[in-house]
This record gives C-alpha cells, sequence and structure tokens, in this order.
C-alpha cells in the first residue's frame, strides 16, 4: 500500500478539522512539505473542496484558512492538463529561471536562501479567469513566487530599466552579467 501523499494528508487534516481556523505553519506540518500551498491549491481547484482564506472572509487573517463543511460532493473546478511535453518547452523557453523574481533553477533562492529553487509552471491569465495552458499563457515561477501570485502578472522590465539597474550594481555583478549575458548567447 502506498504512503499517502502530502495533498491526502492535508485533505484528512481538513476534515478532522472542520470549521477550525487552521495557520499556515500547522498546515505546512500537516503536508509535512513546504509544497502544502500548492497541495491545498490543488484541493481547492482540482478536487472543488470550499477551503476558505482571508480573500474570501474578512475575518480570516493572511496565512489562516477554513474548510467550513463537506456536506457536498467536491466538484473539480478544472482538471490538470498541461502535458510534460509543454511543461519542458516552458521551463526551456524560460530559461529554467523565475519569470517574477529571476531565480534558476537548483541554486538557493534569492529571497529565501534556505532553499534551493524550485520551479512551477504558472499561468499568466489564471484559468479561473478564463485562461487557457496554451505555451503563451504559462511561464515558469519558483516556488516563492508561485504561492503568492494568486493571479498577479508583473510586466516584464524594459531594457532601459535593466540598464538603469546594472548601472546601478557594483562592477562586479556587472561583471556576472556580462558573463551570464555572454552564456546565454555565444558567438
Amino acid at each position: 500500500m502506498r504512503e499517502p501523499g502530502a495533498r491526502d494528508r492535508l485533505r484528512k487534516y481538513f476534515l478532522e478539522h472542520l470549521g477550525e481556523i487552521l495557520d499556515s505553519d500547522t498546515l505546512r506540518e500537516a503536508a509535512g512539505t513546504s509544497e502544502w500551498a500548492r497541495r491545498v491549491r490543488e484541493l481547492r481547484n482540482e478536487e472543488g473542496y470550499q477551503i476558505l482564506t482571508h480573500n474570501d472572509r474578512s475575518e480570516l487573517k493572511p496565512g489562516q484558512y477554513l474548510l467550513e463543511n463537506a456536506r457536498f460532493a467536491p466538484q473539480p473546478a478544472f482538471a490538470r492538463t498541461i502535458s510534460k511535453e509543454t511543461r519542458a518547452y516552458v521551463l526551456d523557453r524560460n530559461g529554467f529561471t523565475c519569470q517574477m523574481c529571476g531565480a534558476v533553477a537548483g541554486e538557493s533562492h534569492p529571497y529565501d536562501p534556505t532553499r534551493k529553487t524550485r520551479l512551477h509552471i504558472g499561468h499568466i491569465i489564471d484559468k479561473s479567469m478564463g485562461g487557457t495552458d496554451d505555451p503563451a499563457n504559462l511561464r515558469a515561477l519558483c516556488s516563492v513566487c508561485n504561492e503568492g501570485a494568486q493571479n498577479l502578472t508583473l510586466d516584464r522590465p524594459s531594457s532601459e530599466k535593466l540598464l538603469i539597474q546594472i548601472r546601478r550594481a557594483t562592477g562586479a555583478d556587472q561583471l556576472k552579467v556580462l558573463e551570464w549575458l555572454i552564456k546565454k548567447f555565444p558567438k
């Protein structure tokens, strides 16, 4: 018999604590993974559990979750349909780099050096807002940005803004940018 996954553990925990406000630390512990927020979204979006957050109820604070009742037959909002090939294409197209913060897969995360950067595929226009699984609507996001994205889309910086930032950087950092550009665009 297989070991229950993080989503199974979270489902069971929510059902055992029906009507109780649960915080993110408790859910992380119950899931046994740092990817707990993604599993909660899967319970909501794919299995139809009405897990409420501060976006749904004003009395809930950020980081608090509530499964009010389970007296309904869960209806999946949509099924996962992104193929392995599409995932590979999007990751390659985005240079295995988070399109929000610039973190690179496998390296220490710039905003949380205690974790290695793990990339996910995120929708630019969320499926709940009519977005599709077409590669043009997909982007690579690190787990930190993906957990906080919630249908946000940042504009790509223009070359002018990038150059301003590079000019402000130290000489050593400017050299790192140059080395990266030479590696990315060999002659």
